[in-house]
């Protein structure tokens, strides 16, 4: 068993170095107790990158990224940076974008469960979300986000016109599909697949696609099909009927950001961006593991920020960087004892500062 990982840390925007430093501190002790060396890099990446370098993720942290077991990664983004004009991509305007397409971290796994000592943060009654447990498969390279061409221009009559393409090549669709499917076999064996097969002909490929994966290679996993529109009502009206939701990188954001209902706020969602499937046990080098959850300008500096979806980040590092499940089990189930004894940050109603809670979970890890 592998017993030392390079770790690279960038802490990101506003309250990003704030919940970075909270995963740090869960990542050295969890490491400690497994007996694993770290070895952490840190440096910058989004605005503090262009503020430093005028760039938003320079070939410097790529090179070092590309050579880490896994990356940290803290929020990016703020008011400030909104109106910086870059020639060229989308890779260019946007840091994290730019790390996501170069490392090739297709795969996005953003899980979601409600947790029982937050189920009042909930707008759902407790006997509809208690138990909830979704694991959003996002594929996270291609789509709308870098179709190409895109751009704007101004028409003879006057009028803006704006445009992006959505295309999916068929080996794409094909590779997502199989990390859903899985990621199922690990847990309660369905797949729930999202698109817009009726209007959109990258929907009727993605659609054609994941049936085909799914009877010639998965035929012991349950898939079914959802419109996107439809599955918002459906997901948003009885959660635990899925387990895990499969969908492009458009519909993944909007959905996953959906099921963050069920854990009562933005800031206990994790996520892990790897660029392969995950399979149970095996090690996956070149991941990104970030909260869901954006730089929230307005607590930056304030000390309030929750730092519970950085630690599950963290926490999947464990399970999938470095093939520890117990630990990253341990992990959650510090997170669980802290909400249990009722320390949280004021996004779930709690007056906790970030470092509170981070100690709180840090006494509970120590103790399993």
């Amino acid at each position: 068993m592998k017993k030392s990982f390079s770790v690279l840390s960038l802490g990101g925007d506003h309250i990003g170095p704030e919940v970075v430093e909270s995963g740090l501190q869960i990542l050295e002790l969890a490491a400690h107790k497994a007996g694993i060396d770290i070895r952490l890099q840190e440096d910058l990446l989004g605005g503090a990158s262009w503020d430093r370098h005028g760039r938003f993720c320079t070939d410097e942290v790529l090179t070092k990224a590309r050579a880490a077991d896994a990356v940290l990664v803290g929020a990016v983004g703020g008011p400030e940076w909104d109106d910086i004009v870059v020639d060229g991509p989308v890779t260019e305007t946007d840091g994290l974008t730019r790390l996501r397409v170069e490392l090739d971290v297709y795969n996005a796994l953003r899980p979601a469960r409600a947790w029982t000592p937050l189920l009042h943060n909930t707008p759902y009654r407790a006997e509809v979300v208690d138990g909830a447990d979704i694991l959003v498969i996002r594929e996270n390279s291609g789509g709308i986000y870098y179709g190409e061409p895109r751009g704007s221009e101004t028409l003879a009559d006057g009028q803006v016109r704006a445009f992006e393409i959505s295309q999916y090549l068929s080996g794409e669709v094909e590779r997502i599909a199989r990390c859903a499917f899985e990621s199922a076999r690990s847990r309660r064996n369905r797949v729930t697949s999202l698109d817009k097969s009726n209007v959109m002909e990258s929907g009727k490929l993605w659609r054609e696609t994941v049936s085909r994966i799914g009877r010639d290679e998965y035929p012991d996993v349950e898939l079914n099909h959802l419109l996107m529109d439809y599955a918002l009502f459906a997901v948003g009206s009885e959660p635990k009927k899925f387990d895990v939701l499969l969908a492009d990188n458009l519909f993944g954001d909007l959905i996953s950001d959906l099921v963050g209902m069920l854990a009562g706020s933005l800031g206990m969602l994790p996520s892990a961006t790897i660029p392969c499937a995950a399979r149970a046990g095996e090690m996956v080098r070149g991941g990104i593991y970030e909260p869901s959850h954006g730089s929230a300008p307005d607590i930056s500096g304030r000390g309030i920020a929750n730092p519970m979806a950085t630690i599950l980040s963290v926490a999947m590092m464990f399970e999938y960087a470095f093939a520890r499940v117990e630990i990253a089990r341990q992990i959650e189930d510090a997170v669980e004892q802290t909400l249990q004894r009722g320390i949280l940050t004021p996004d779930l109603g709690g007056t906790a500062t970030t470092n509170e809670v981070t100690a709180a979970v840090l006494s509970a890890l120590r103790a399993n």
